[in-house]
């Protein structure tokens, strides 16, 4: 089976392309481009950790200072309705949201809960044609893969090694 992390470059081009196509969508809705939906949007396609909508009012309140809390929130519910984005809520964890709206998966850190997206084709063929499973109307399908990010893999070890240390220096 494929897997694919998407990468940086991948990711940095994704973003520039969805930027210019949210500005020609929201026109063709007839809906203004605010200055504040620009930010907000560009934010959210620029991190590559679906960020939280806390993450994104610190990052956009430093170019635009009077943005509120509740405005950022307000956008991105509006940008999830519409199909701009998607909220990645991970179970017992505060909602995240993702720019990256077409089929993909995500990998996700079960220390740190670092999200990183992935392709996996042969997933999304299984559902291909089907309209209903049972008495469920299919509206799309998001695989969740718990892991351990790099970084967390490196900090469990050193963990283990102080306990073991610990428990042979007694």
């Amino acid at each position: 089976m494929e897997l694919r992390l998407l990468n940086p470059r991948w990711h940095a081009s994704y973003s520039a392309r969805r930027v210019a196509e949210f500005v020609e969508r929201w026109h063709e809705r007839g809906l203004s481009v605010t200055p504040q939906r620009l930010a907000i949007i560009r934010t959210l396609l620029a991190s590559e950790n679906h960020p939280r909508a806390e993450d994104i009012y610190a990052a956009v309140r430093r170019k635009q200072p009077h943005i509120s809390l509740a405005t950022v929130h307000r956008i991105l519910e509006q940008f999830c309705e519409v199909g701009e984005a998607r909220k990645v809520t991970l179970l017992h964890d505060s909602a995240r949201y993702d720019g990256h709206v077409g089929p993909h998966h995500h990998v996700v850190c079960v220390r740190c809960r670092l999200i990183r997206d992935i392709e996996m084709p042969e997933v999304d063929r299984l559902l291909e044609g089907r309209t209903s499973l049972g008495e469920f109307a299919l509206l799309g399908c998001a695989l969740e893969i718990d892991a351990l990010c790099k970084r967390c893999q490196i900090q469990r070890a050193k963990d283990e090694l102080r306990v073991l240390s610990k428990t042979i220096g007694r």
